[in-house]
């Protein structure tokens, strides 16, 4: 099968039935469940406050709520189901563990050696141990464990508007303003920025992006802003709540030399972009850099709450020093989700799809910033997308009101997809037909032009 070919039958969507739209979202039975719900959850995504709608069901691309509304999702649950909802080999493994064995704590099954076997066959360079974990969250901190251990410092050092996770850690490693932690960053946690292309912090004298510049910053940074016991560099390859910020080509592999000269581990935070989502396994492999420890998670096991931690063989019996195991991670469902989902992209040729359908996105989002003057920019790497809106593309202020309107116009006309302030992100299952891309960027293009009318553009 071909990157172009459609890649998965059973995700085939027929266009004069989807989107289908019979009762104006959020419907009455959304309403009353949603109601009946929150009062007792609490806590809610922007995404669910700005569209409270109620889902009752997924098949491969298509999102299905109570009131009987049909929407193509452009959001995976948040670059989660890669392979589109309940994919039938995913199912499976699932359904075949869950009647067979759910939990045996860390003991050792066939199927968790399975996906072990599996993930040193796939992962790039010598990427070896591994241990396994229920959340992004819970593999972001072990990864800093491990990095602790490996390298016998204690400080890390991450970047600006990444996100690596809810837990005090992890919290620790983005920006921090809630009541709960008191404002207050760990001990030995430092921020520096990261190369965004659209807005630069350092350009050269062509207007470019100056990668080098970032990098002496960082150097100066350790020199003189931390006690020289700096561990590990924990980034996100791709942010995603900072807004699909893809990086220069050039800073990934200036980032590793940089940290092999100063002795400092990098860890990437691949939870929301590695398994197919970018076109990779890792998105690292993208500029040829092999992190030395790297989270993995989100599409890892397809919607199963499965996430790991890879680390490279020189540190790999750190896992050793820090009580590595846990209560859910591993277990046999967990590793049939995972085994299954990896097998699915290697059988249908999904990386190549994912590349493929975020070529075919960066075109239609480019003809759609030449046409719109509150694009201020787009970008994609493979299924992993985002279109910033802005006020004035000379000022480049971000228009959070447009931003808002557009995410709930184009969920009313049939796509489910996610807002992040005034970036608009779009994850889609990388199974996706051409032609159900095309009608979900042909809703955003619509919710624009009706947006640019109402505030005056």
């Amino acid at each position: 099968m071909t990157a172009t070919a459609a890649s998965s039958a059973w995700a085939h969507v027929d266009l004069t039935q989807v989107p289908h739209i019979p009762v104006p979202p959020p419907g009455p039975k959304s309403k009353a469940l949603h109601g009946r719900c929150t009062r007792y959850f609490k806590g809610l995504s922007s995404q669910v406050k700005l569209f409270p709608v109620t889902f009752a069901e997924g098949h491969g691309c298509v999102l299905v709520d109570v009131d009987g509304n049909k929407y193509i999702d452009f959001s995976s649950g948040i670059y989660v189901t890669t392979l589109g909802h309940c994919h039938p080999k995913v199912t499976q493994a699932v359904q075949k563990w869950a009647g067979k064995l759910m939990n045996a704590h860390d003991f050792t099954t066939e199927i968790k050696t399975l996906l072990c076997e599996k993930l040193a066959q796939v992962l790039p360079g010598d990427l070896k141990g591994y241990q396994f974990y229920d959340c992004g969250t819970a593999a972001v901190e072990a990864g800093l464990r491990v990095c602790r251990a490996g390298s016998k410092k204690h400080e890390m050092i991450s970047c600006f508007y990444d996100f690596h996770g809810k837990t005090y850690g992890a919290v620790s490693l983005a920006e921090i303003r809630s009541p709960v932690y008191g404002a207050v960053r760990a001990p030995g946690m430092h921020m520096v920025p990261r190369p965004n292309p659209y807005r630069p912090l350092w350009t050269k004298a062509d207007g470019t992006i100056d990668t080098d510049k970032y990098i002496e910053f960082y150097a100066e940074y350790v020199d003189r802003a931390t006690v020289n016991a700096v561990a590990a560099f924990v980034l996100e390859p791709i942010q995603g709540w900072g807004g699909s910020v893809i990086p220069p080509d050039d800073f990934f592999p200036k980032l590793r030399k940089f940290c092999d000269q100063r002795q400092i581990l990098l860890m990437a935070d691949e939870v929301l972009t590695s398994w197919a989502r970018t076109g990779k396994w890792l998105c690292c492999e993208h500029w040829g850099v092999v992190p030395d420890v790297v989270s993995i998670g989100k599409g890892f096991g397809n919607g199963f709450p499965v996430t790991a931690v890879a680390v490279r063989e020189p540190f790999a019996e750190s896992f050793e020093k820090i009580s590595a195991s846990s209560s859910y991670g591993g277990n046999p469902m967990a590793c049939a989700a995972a085994l299954a989902s990896t097998e699915v992209i290697e059988e249908e040729h999904l990386l190549e799809r994912s590349l493929h359908l975020g070529e075919l996105a960066l075109q239609r989002m480019r003809q759609m910033m030449s046409r719109h003057p509150i694009i201020g920019d787009v970008r994609a790497k493979g299924c992993l997308m985002g279109i910033e809106l802005v006020k004035d593309k000379k000022t480049k202020e971000p228009f959070d009101e447009a931003s808002k309107r557009v995410y709930q116009k184009a969920f009313t006309k049939g796509l489910a997809w996610i807002p992040a302030g005034h970036i608009l992100r779009m994850s889609p299952p990388v199974v996706m037909e051409d032609k159900v891309l095309a009608k979900g960027m042909d809703i955003i293009d619509e919710a624009i032009g009706e947006t640019e009318k109402e505030l005056g553009y």
